[in-house]
């Protein structure tokens, strides 16, 4: 279980595949990992496979200032073939950037909402403007998760908790403040870009009771 909040951003340093899946490894300054812990990554719960530290300096990938791969803490995890078909994880290469969020403790507080890191589905950037200090992100709406959608309501853009400021027929918008734009891979994103949704479980657990008690 997560919050939504993303605290900071990793940038992968190298991708494995095989007929399996995708092993990725990532660099981030998240400490407190171990072995078989559940971390999300862009949205998506996987599992920590393997973690440590860089030998001597991070590496230098994709062109980017080593100082600029979150320190010289590194994680591993793998995608396996559901988890490919499913995200936009697969696409992913050396010098991606990526939202980072460690599962829940129980004694946290929970300033976002609960996000499972289950994927609902893959959606795209339709528009970035900025809004003064602020940015507003318009993104595509699947039509099977248009009814738990609403304005006011809580989703998980690429695992990020956000509130919908407005709903229409194909699309909905969030409005991004300069801390969160600043702080996960917002910054970076562009029309056309994917992102992962995640809508809020309690609209899920809505719908099944209500289904549940008309029949």
């Amino acid at each position: 279980m997560f919050t939504g909040i993303v605290e900071g951003t990793g940038v992968v340093t190298d991708v494995d595949a095989d007929e399996e899946g995708r092993r990725l490894r990532i660099a981030a300054d998240v400490t407190d990992l171990e072995g078989g812990q559940s971390i999300a990554v862009n949205g998506v719960c996987l599992t920590v496979e393997a973690h440590g530290r860089f030998d001597g300096d991070p590496p230098s990938v994709g062109g980017l200032d080593p100082d600029d791969l979150g320190g010289q803490r590194w994680f591993e995890v793998f995608l396996a073939r559901e988890t490919v078909e499913r995200t936009y994880l697969d696409r992913l290469g050396a010098g991606d950037r990526v939202n980072v969020e460690r599962s829940l403790r129980a004694d946290d507080r929970l300033d976002g909402h609960f996000v499972q890191g289950h994927v609902d589905g893959t959606a795209r950037t339709v528009a970035v403007d900025g809004v003064g200090d602020d940015w507003r992100f318009t993104v595509s709406l699947p039509a099977n998760l248009a009814d738990y959608v609403v304005e006011k309501g809580s989703i998980a853009v690429d695992g990020i908790s956000l509130t919908v400021a407005a709903v229409r027929d194909e699309e909905f918008e969030v409005a991004i403040v300069p801390e969160t734009y600043r702080r996960t891979t917002l910054s970076g994103k562009a029309p056309g870009d994917p992102v992962h949704l995640e809508v809020d479980v309690v609209a899920k657990y809505v719908e099944s009771l209500v289904d549940r008690q008309s029949r």
